[in-house]
């Protein structure tokens, strides 16, 4: 973590130096903004803590709930989600406080009348898939995270709760085009209502949601009348793998437990079977004491005795989509932009057996997030924001196709043909990436931000169009072992990795070649694309990698654009530098997670001779892999949507 650049602070470094054009003097929402956002659940609050790194922004987050979410909802936090946080600094809490599925037990019956045997036991997340383990964390305290960064943020950002979204109008004449009318949820202020003008509002307002409702979308699919009871209790039990992860199949129907954080707490999701078709009132009649009396009969010859009851519900299982992810038809992007955007469950639901949808509602704002702040800010033409749709619309059908194979995986005691113990585990296994939230991939078949795979050899395990998979490396300045990917941060920068061929990084070798030219040449995209002034990494943050050791490497000889020099005392960047060398115990101080028996070079299949260029979106995704001296295809890659330093123009 990086403090003191512009003068010696003291206190706690997560707290920003808040920004006081924005700092609101009373408890009124504001009369306008450049963002609102509606819905405090997981992609509302990505959003807004990822808007919050923008001082220059203003932005109002809506719920209509009177306070924040206690209890219950989403628990499963894929690996990819657990990246994403430590974009924000939070992973450490999060891992931390976490319980951490290690392992996944499959139950099932093995002989009529015998009751439930284990039948397997799989590892949960795949070796390299992640740095991250996939863990369990209560979607409230995952939400207070978030918010808590957007309170640290120069903006100081809090939620309005108590408010909810009612309907708008845009009038494109306006500098704020959309005219929001709010309503007051609170009984004491029964039918106050606000208006509220932004440039944009996002819709993270969940499955009924009236943001999606206001611009005439619809969600479409399946309903399949399959019902499952969901509770979280602390209970006695003589079921053996109460603390693992267990999938658990019987003639009596289906479960799958989720033990939770803190050592007690348990999540059972209990098959309840079919629902008539046209009854109603089905969810209203059962009660917790049915959906207990259900797991029991599943679990024999085990039971549960059930102690305290934190939260239950009862879903019925559906896949569905929205038509549209904002408020524009395809034959009216050439000439407008979007104006108003939904996300999470607003624009696709499913089951929760999956573990997808709050990962997945997260991914969508953290895609957005970066696209708002980069066109209000004046460094992204308003075209960008149109990829927001073509790239998350393929990743939402994807999650509603999964999640179809896998509700008919561990729910079929209903269907014409049940699956068997092992068809369950081996779909398990072939998911394995995608629950891992690691499968979305933006290829340039829809994706107008992902370059073309000619020089993909070049580093063959960074595929282009899906995310930055770290690997552990030395920084050379100070010898620290850390893992790559977690310089990313959630700052709206572009990451530009230059992995050095057998020159290394002196005067005269292609990765100096580069650095010089990229910070001479007038045409280059980062003297065109950075502002006058500013620090030069404020919108590319370029790092240099290097198969040499750390202790050879000359820090006086290597190139300034990766050691620059930064802030009003023009202090010197010393962390930009890294060392791909193997690593071993005694170096890493038995770090957890950053044993390397390959250098980089190897793991990521980067071409030792010649090196590679890797760049990488503000989201983590891998934007493009080019050579070395390959400028102009790097150039013309950012010139589709950055506008040029000296025609930016904040919105």
């Amino acid at each position: 973590m990086q403090y003191h650049l512009n003068g010696y602070t003291f206190g706690d470094p997560s707290v920003a130096a808040a920004a006081p054009e924005h700092i609101r003097k009373d408890a009124e929402l504001p009369e306008t903004v450049d963002v609102l956002v509606v819905g405090t659940g997981p992609a509302g609050a990505v959003l807004t803590a990822q808007l919050a790194q923008y001082p220059e922004l203003s932005v109002a987050t809506v719920d209509r709930r009177g306070e924040p979410l206690a209890r219950g909802h989403a628990d499963g936090v894929a690996c990819r989600t657990v990246e994403m946080f430590e974009a924000f600094g939070l992973a450490d809490t999060l891992v931390r406080e976490a319980l951490w599925v290690n392992e996944t037990a499959f139950w099932s019956v093995e002989n009529p009348g015998d009751g439930i045997t284990r039948t397997g036991l799989v590892q949960d997340v795949a070796d390299g898939l992640s740095e991250f383990p996939h863990v369990i964390v209560n979607q409230a305290r995952m939400q207070e995270l978030l918010f808590d960064v957007a309170a640290k943020s120069p903006s100081r950002f809090e939620v309005d709760y108590g408010w909810q979204y009612v309907s708008q109008t845009i009038d494109e004449s306006e500098e704020h085009p959309v005219e929001v009318t709010l309503e007051a949820t609170a009984q004491e202020h029964a039918e106050t209502t606000r208006t509220l003008r932004a440039k944009y509002v996002v819709g993270c307002d969940g499955a009924r949601s009236a943001v999606r409702e206001s611009v005439g979308r619809q969600l479409h699919g399946d309903v399949q009348n399959h019902a499952w009871g969901v509770m979280d209790v602390l209970l006695v039990t003589d079921f053996p793998d109460i603390r693992k992860k267990a999938v658990i199949s019987s003639d009596a129907g289906s479960i799958i437990l989720i033990p939770r954080e803190g050592g007690y707490l348990v999540r059972l999701y209990v098959d309840l079977g079919a629902v008539p078709e046209g009854d109603t009132e089905f969810r209203k009649r059962i009660t917790v004491e049915q959906v207990t009396q259900s797991a029991n009969k599943i679990l024999d010859p085990y039971s549960i005795e059930v102690r305290e009851v934190a939260w239950w519900s009862i879903y019925e299982v559906g896949q569905r989509i929205a038509d549209g992810f904002d408020n524009l038809n395809d034959d009216e992007r050439a000439d407008r932009q979007p104006r108003i955007f939904i996300a999470g469950d607003a624009c696709h639901t499913h089951s929760a057996k999956a573990g997808q949808g709050m990962n997945v509602s997260m991914q969508d704002t953290f895609n957005l997030g970066w696209k708002l702040g980069a066109v209000l800010s004046g460094q992204a033409k308003p075209e960008l924001l149109h990829t927001y749709s073509e790239e998350r619309k393929v990743t939402a059908q994807e999650l509603i196709d999964y999640d179809i194979r896998w509700s008919k995986m561990v729910g079929s005691r209903d269907a014409d043909q049940p699956v068997t113990p092992d068809e369950v585990e081996e779909q398990f296994v072939r998911g394995g990436q995608f629950t891992a939230g690691l499968a979305t991939r933006y290829t340039p078949d829809f994706s107008t931000l992902t370059g073309p795979d000619t020089h993909q050899d070049l580093a063959a395990g960074f595929e282009i169009g899906t995310r930055f998979h770290s690997s552990p490396v030395i920084r050379v300045a100070d010898a620290k072992p850390l893992q790559l990917g977690h310089v990313h941060r959630a700052d709206g920068r572009w990451r530009v990795y230059l992995f050095a061929d057998t020159t290394g990084l002196t005067e005269g070798s292609a990765v100096a070649t580069w650095c010089e030219r990229m910070s001479t040449d007038t045409a280059s995209a980062i003297k065109r694309f950075t502002p006058e002034g500013a620090d030069t990494d404020s919108v590319f943050d370029v790092y240099a990698v290097t198969r040499q050791s750390h202790t050879d490497v000359d820090i006086n000889a290597v190139p300034k654009l990766v050691q620059p020099a930064k802030g009003k005392f023009a202090l010197t960047d010393y962390e930009k530098v890294f060392s791909a060398e193997k690593t071993n115990g005694s170096l890493l101080g038995n770090i957890p997670g950053l044993e390397a028996t390959q250098d980089m070079y190897d793991l990521r299949e980067i071409d030792r001779n010649r090196g590679a260029v890797v760049i990488v979106r503000p989201d983590q995704y891998i934007g493009h892999v080019l050579p070395l001296d390959e400028f102009a295809a790097f150039d013309e890659y950012f010139a589709t949507y950055l506008v040029e330093a000296k025609q930016a123009v904040q919105l």
